[in-house]
Order: C-alpha cells, then sequence, then structure tokens
C-alpha cells in the first residue's frame, strides 16, 4: 500500500463517534475558559480548604483546580508545593522510578509546526531501526541497569502496529549478564509512545506484552491544534487523537498515560484539560490514566514553533503546573521527561513526580553508536539532562528518595481499575515501597559505583527501618515476613522477585 493510501485508511470515525457525548467531546473551550475566569481571585480560606481536599486522596473538581491555577499569594504556593510532595508520598511512598525511552524510528507522515520528524523536514536523516538494532539498543540500555523503556515511533505504514509488536517482542527477548555480579538480566516492562490507531490494532499490541500505551494530545486547544497540525495529515483529526486512549481501554490495554506539550497553547488551559481528559476516562471506564506528562517545547531541527511559541512556559510557571497537576490528581504518577534540565527535574519530583527517563538518548541508533545527545539531525527535540542512571539514582539518594525499577503491578494484575482502587486507598504505596527495596537492592549489587552504592546502602537500611516500624506491615505480618524472605533471597543472587 502506499503511504498517501495509508493515511487514508488510518482513521475510523466510527471509532470516535461512540465516545462523544451528544456529539460533542470532553473539552469545550468556553467552558475551560469560563471556569479559568470564574475563579480568577480565590481567597486564601477557599484555597487551603482544596489543598486539604487533596490531602484526603481525591480528585479536584475542575473550579477547585481553576482556583489553584489562579493562586498569586507566594505563601500559598509554598503550601501547596509541600501539600504536592505529601500526596505524593501517601500514594506512592517517596520512590522514584526510572525508565529509558528507544527511538525506533523517524519516519512520519505528519508535519507538526514544532517536531524535528515532521515530513516537510528535509534535512532529518531518516531511520527505521532492524529487529537486530532493536535488540543491540537494548543491550547497550540494560548494561546502564534500566528494567523498563518505552518504545517510541514516528507515524508511519513501516512502523505500523505489526512493526511495534515485533518490537516489544525483540526487546523482552534480550538477556544480558549485569556488569558486576554477573547476573542474567532483562526488560521486564516495555511501555510504548506511538501514534493513535483503531481498537483491532490496539489489541495487537495488547498481545504483545505492552505495558502503559502514551499518546499525547499535544494541546487540547482545539483552534492551535488545528493550526498546528496541518488537516491533510493524519495527525490534523483531533478528535481521532483525543479519543486515541479509549480505544485502548476497549482494546484490552488498562495502562493509558495522557500528556501535553506545554508552550503549544496556554499553560493553564492544558491542565484544566488534563483533568478534564482524566475524567472522561473514568466515567466510560472507571479508572483514570495511569501517568501524565508535561513536557516542555525545546528547539528542534527546521520546526520554527520549538523556539518561537508565544506560549511558551517559564521555570516558575513548570513549577506550578506540576504543583497542580498533583493537587487536582492525586492517583496517576506523574512523569518529567529528560526535555528538563537537571535541577527542573528535582523541582518537579519535590512537587510529587513520581517517574523520569535516565542515559537517555533520543536519536535514532543512538545508545549503540553512542551519538552526541544534543545532535539534532537524528532527533526529534533537544533534551536538558544528559546525566547517566547511576548519577540520577545517587542524586535522588541525596535527596532521601529511593530509585525504583519496579514492574510488580503490571504482572501481578495490579493494574487498571484496581490499581487505581489501591492508590485511591494509599495501600499501593506500601507494595511500591517493599519492591523499591527489592529492585534498589539489585542495583545497588549488579550496577551501582562505589560512591552510589555507599550512598544507597544508608538509604536502603532507613528504608527498611521505616518499613519494619510502620504500623501497616506490623498489622500484615505475613506480608512482611514475606518481605524479608524475598530480601534475603536478592542478596544471595536470585532476581527478579517482586511482591
Amino acid at each position: 500500500m502506499r503511504t498517501s493510501e495509508w493515511v487514508k485508511s488510518v482513521i475510523r470515525k466510527d471509532e470516535i463517534e461512540k465516545y462523544l457525548i451528544n456529539g460533542k467531546c470532553f473539552i469545550d473551550e468556553r467552558v475551560i475558559e469560563g471556569k479559568l475566569e470564574a475563579n480568577a481571585a480565590p481567597d486564601k480560606s477557599r484555597v487551603r480548604a482544596i489543598i486539604q481536599k487533596s490531602l484526603e486522596i481525591k480528585t479536584l473538581e475542575p473550579d477547585e483546580t481553576a482556583a489553584l491555577l489562579n493562586v498569586q499569594d507566594p505563601e500559598l504556593w509554598e503550601e501547596m508545593d509541600a501539600a504536592a510532595l505529601e500526596v505524593k508520598k501517601k500514594v506512592y511512598d517517596n520512590r522514584i522510578v526510572f525508565f529509558a525511552p528507544l527511538y525506533c524510528s523517524n519516519l512520519c507522515v505528519n508535519n507538526c509546526s514544532y517536531c524535528g520528524f515532521r515530513v516537510d523536514n528535509a534535512k532529518e536523516v531518516r531511520r527505521i531501526l532492524t529487529m537486530d538494532e532493536v535488540r543491540r539498543e537494548t543491550e547497550v540500555v540494560l548494561d546502564e541497569g534500566h528494567k523498563r523503556m518505552i518504545l517510541v515511533y514516528g507515524e508511519h505504514p513501516r512502523s505500523d502496529v505489526d512493526y511495534m509488536a515485533d518490537t516489544i517482542r525483540t526487546v523482552y527477548s534480550v538477556e544480558r549478564k549485569a556488569p558486576i555480579t554477573g547476573r542474567t538480566v532483562g526488560i521486564r516492562r516495555v511501555n510504548v509512545n506511538a501514534a493513535p490507531m483503531e481498537i483491532a490494532k490496539m489489541r495487537t499490541l495488547k498481545n504483545a506484552g505492552i505495558g502503559t500505551y502514551q499518546v499525547f494530545q499535544e494541546t487540547y486547544h482545539r483552534p492551535t491544534y488545528e493550526s498546528v497540525h496541518p488537516a491533510n495529515t493524519v495527525k490534523g483529526d483531533y478528535l481521532w487523537r483525543l479519543y486515541s486512549l479509549h480505544r485502548a481501554m476497549e482494546g484490552g490495554i488498562d495502562d493509558v498515560a495522557i500528556g501535553a506539550l506545554f508552550g503549544v497553547y496556554d499553560w493553564k488551559f492544558e491542565v484544566m484539560s488534563l483533568l478534564y481528559h482524566t475524567l472522561d476516562l473514568e466515567r466510560q471506564f472507571g479508572v483514570g490514566p495511569h501517568t501524565i506528562s508535561f513536557p516542555r517545547l525545546t528547539p528542534a531541527l527546521e520546526a520554527e514553533m520549538s523556539t518561537d511559541s508565544r506560549y511558551k512556559v517559564s521555570d516558575d510557571d513548570f513549577k506550578k503546573l506540576v504543583t497542580v497537576l498533583r493537587l487536582s490528581v492525586p492517583f496517576p504518577g506523574m512523569i518529567v521527561t529528560c526535555r528538563e534540565n537537571p535541577q527542573s527535574k528535582k523541582e518537579a519530583i519535590m512537587r510529587g513526580c513520581t517517574q523520569t527517563d535516565a542515559s537517555t538518548k533520543i536519536g535514532i541508533g543512538a545508545y549503540q553508536e553512542h551519538k552526541y545527545l544534543q545532535e539534532l539531525e537524528n532527533s526529534q527535540f533537544t533534551i536538558g539532562d544528559s546525566t547517566s542512571l547511576d548519577c540520577n539514582i545517587q542524586e535522588m539518594a541525596k535527596m532521601g528518595f529511593i530509585s525504583s525499577f519496579c514492574t510488580a503491578g503490571y504482572r501481578c494484575g495490579r493494574t487498571g481499575d484496581t490499581i487505581m482502587g489501591m492508590l485511591k486507598h494509599c495501600v499501593e504505596g506500601k507494595y511500591c515501597k517493599l519492591n523499591a527495596v527489592l529492585t534498589f537492592r539489585e542495583y545497588l549489587d549488579d550496577y551501582a559505583s562505589p560512591e552510589t552504592k555507599q550512598l544507597g546502602e544508608t538509604l536502603i537500611r532507613k528504608e527498611i527501618a521505616e518499613i519494619e516500624a510502620h504500623s501497616y506491615f506490623q498489622k500484615n505480618q505475613k506480608l512482611l515476613s514475606q518481605f524479608k524472605v524475598d530480601y534475603d533471597r536478592i542478596n544471595m543472587g536470585e532476581r527478579d522477585i517482586f511482591i
């Protein structure tokens, strides 16, 4: 099939209309703008009541979220920042999950004005990885110590769902020997960032062993969306993209991930829209997104908007949007990406983020070929943090956070509405803490530099002491005993043990 014919075949209107409410989508620009205007000057007592609601691990209403977005008082922002971190610790404890992205293809039929992959960028060096190359890329990522990967693709017939499924299976098939202990290791969870597709293709991804399916709307503001995504492209269909995660849920993928590219339109509008997206997924499927991401625009080759957007988000506003998202939607994981510099990542983590990437390379084939991270001729955007996984783990330990490589929930069936129920009752975080210690123990033994191991040993003793003293585990002695047995097994050299 020719590319032009393939483009015409992608969108299924019947797989959009079934999710509409009286023919309308869940994003209404006038409603959102009206709520932001109506809540423009919230008083302190109301803001503090909203903070308290979030601390009770309850999703905020749109009016409440709009009020937080309009806070001007620096003292209230300090209270909100502190509450955001407390919410995160209640739901997920103090662990930070690491992952690595693998860019498999930059072939793309779209022409997004902010992206280096866009079809009109003649300077982009186009490439799609073979399965042997995917395998070699995965080997490099494993040698860093990662256990989670997210595979990224441009939208193109050569990287359609069958190619995606092959890459997923290939990544899972790779095994390596850990550099210090020689223990056999592999990738335990493969997530996917890919273009929207029909329900039947979602089932293909599910059968291939996908973890989380991630699609970012880029901007929820429809007039802006249409201005930056040409109408004659697949991505030009706003509703096809907006309901991609609804189709994923119907196709059996119960962990989905939403996000917006901040800087394309007004950041307050995008935060409100992410809340509305969450609420509509919950309304139709009983469960919201597994994670929320909020990357900012960074420079991309031959993509003028990536540097000239009037809506670029300042560092101060970036911190605010992270805080409000954490308070507004307490349950999903929150991902801060390598687009941010190390200081911005730290600020986001101190405001409730739960996941980040490390040792990231975004060029096609860049891990095995050791390409410079900032080369734009083979990259979708510019990154801000090029530090290794070990350096990131060291920094997290200094901040008091334990690095986690846990994939237990996905493999034990704690996904979808099951995990959301546990998150809402602050139970899943207890398992997060146990599995963080188990997987951190693995990392310290298999990969850690001497400096990281020294810091890690102190941190892991602290975590174990907290576990033993916690009332939840004192009441659940069987669970505590299982943890101690599993920890000893890992110390003795076993791997991939989880609770």
